[in-house]
């Protein structure tokens, strides 16, 4: 056999090796085996958030008339609060729906009177409003603690967190992720905080207002004003 035989013959077998075997290849040339793909139940809160990475873009705040219930603005589009909203709703969750129907009998417990002088409900605004929903997420008892922390790990995945984002003068809210930065150890958050849906490095960007864990499999209950009892007057001393 000709050496040029012989040099024909190993480029052809390496071809063949890298094309009917390209991943036992790449593995034998590589130094660090690739990593393990990152597995995540489809129905978990940051997976049903993550679906709206790269259709809803743009952040905008303004008003619209929703339907309702199950009303949604148009969905390349929203504020932070939609991010929750959409996703609560894969779960079975709608909170237009709930929270107009405790604001309704609970007006006075919120503060749309007080921050935007707010006479009556609007159930087309209302759960989109972040203070809205600290009170309701409150009376449904997903609060985890009066005081949040700044340990990671009290964090867990699929917890919503809301702050006072002060590069944009306006509360926020975010939705805690299963990743974590590598570095850190941090969870990165699912939210949307003028550039449409993203995932990244947010929880401890501003300090934490509110810390809730949402259940599930229950229609979330709210507690009822009760009514005033009617003490009668102690009958006077007989003399």
């Amino acid at each position: 056999m000709t050496k040029k035989r012989k040099i024909r013959l190993l480029i052809g077998s390496a071809a063949l090796l890298m094309a009917g075997g390209g991943v036992t290849a790449w593995l034998w040339w590589s130094p660090t085996p690739p990593p393990p793909a990152e597995e995540e139940a489809p129905g978990t809160l940051p997976a049903l958030a993550r679906q709206q990475i790269g259709i809803t873009t743009e952040y905008s705040a303004d008003y619209v008339v929703l339907e309702y219930p199950g009303g949604d603005v148009d969905r390349k589009s929203g504020v932070c609060t939609d991010v929750v909203i959409r996703a609560l709703r894969h779960k079975g969750i709608d909170l237009q729906q709930l929270v107009h129907e405790d604001m309704k009998k609970n007006y006075r417990k919120y503060p749309s009177r007080k921050l935007w002088r707010q006479r009556t409900t609007d159930a087309s605004i209302d759960h989109r409003r972040v203070p809205n929903l600290e009170v309701f997420f409150t009376r449904i008892g997903w609060q985890v603690t009066d005081e949040p922390t700044d340990n990671p790990n009290d964090y867990l995945a699929g917890d919503i967190v809301t702050c006072y984002d002060e590069n944009h003068g306006r509360p926020h809210i975010m939705i805690v992720s299963n990743r974590k930065n590598p570095q850190t150890g941090v969870p990165k958050v699912i939210h949307n905080s003028g550039k449409g849906t993203q995932e990244n490095d947010a929880l401890f960007a501003f300090p934490i207002i509110g810390h809730y864990r949402p259940v599930y499999g229950v229609t979330p209950q709210v507690e009822e004003n009760k009514p005033k009892r009617n003490t009668p007057e102690p009958a006077p001393l007989k003399s």
